[in-house]
């Protein structure tokens, strides 16, 4: 088994995702839900009994929350994260359902998207979103939990802004470094020079930047993209980020596994694990 290597496993009822966990090879996984509704106290028992028994360690709960979503530049401003006033209550309000999911699974950390972060801290929607982030941090941590934001919407040095307006101390990084690509927000390599200090976790995903000022670039199988995963890892190392690589390539069907596969081989040579 790997040591430090992961995948995305998508949270269904009756638990068949850890064994597709198993059937890669891993014993690692981040568990990812977008359905609130099932986060009952049953069902975070059974995940952290089933997790025990087929020796599988979760990273974190990637949790998702209710109302639109956009994943673009033209609407993903106004609908993503806790950015959007008009959805922020119910967003926090389920994400608080997640920590308590979390808690009951016996997974250390929350993580979502926290949506385009303005740039400018004298914006009163920048306020906003480190007031209800707060409401979220101080709320997990009395259930003994992490927060972790995942990259993407925002510059890394608003998400460091955000991080050290919120002022708790559960709070880091899951680094996705094809989202800053993706999204045309930053160099990865660069990016960990900014707010290297408070990754946790990294979803081992590539990409190419957008060429079209209105769309978001391309996903690609990792090593095939910008993210020049080498140079990373080698950066990693020098700051001395120790935590996971979890795998997520957001197709479908048989050259998803295929590329889940490749990539596994591919980590594995880069951390000799």
């Amino acid at each position: 088994m790997h040591s430090r290597i992961g995948v995305i496993s998508g949270l269904k009822p009756d638990l068949s995702n850890f064994q597709k966990v198993k059937n890669f090879g891993l014993n690692i996984c981040q568990l990812v839900s977008w359905q609130p509704d099932i986060w009952s106290v049953e069902l975070a028992k059974s995940v952290k009994k089933s997790a025990e028994e087929n020796g599988i360690r979760i990273t974190g709960f990637w949790a998702g929350w209710p109302g639109p979503k956009t994943w673009n530049l033209i609407d993903g401003p106004s609908t993503l994260g806790l950015v959007p006033k008009e959805y922020r209550k119910m967003r926090v309000e389920s994400l608080k359902r997640a920590g308590e999911f979390a808690k009951n699974a016996g997974i250390p950390a929350v993580i979502t998207h926290m949506g385009f972060i303005p740039e400018n801290p004298r914006d009163p929607v920048f306020d906003e979103v480190v007031q209800a982030t707060r409401e979220l941090a101080e709320y997990f941590d009395a259930l003994e939990l992490q927060f972790w934001f995942e990259t993407g919407q925002e510059t890394p040095i608003t998400m460091k802004r955000l991080i050290v307006a919120t002022g708790t101390n559960n709070l880091g990084i899951n680094l996705d470094p094809a989202n800053l690509i993706l999204y045309g927000k930053g160099n990865p390599i660069d990016a960990l020079d900014v707010f290297g200090e408070y990754v946790r976790n990294i979803h081992a995903k590539d990409g190419l930047y957008p060429v079209d000022p209105m769309k978001l670039g391309t996903e690609v199988k990792v090593g095939q993209g910008r993210v020049r995963y080498p140079e990373f890892v080698k950066r990693l190392n020098e700051i001395g980020f120790k935590g996971e690589f979890i795998i997520e390539r957001e197709i479908s069907g048989k050259q998803q596994d295929e590329d889940i596969r490749d990539t596994i081989n591919y980590l594995a040579k880069l951390l000799n694990d």
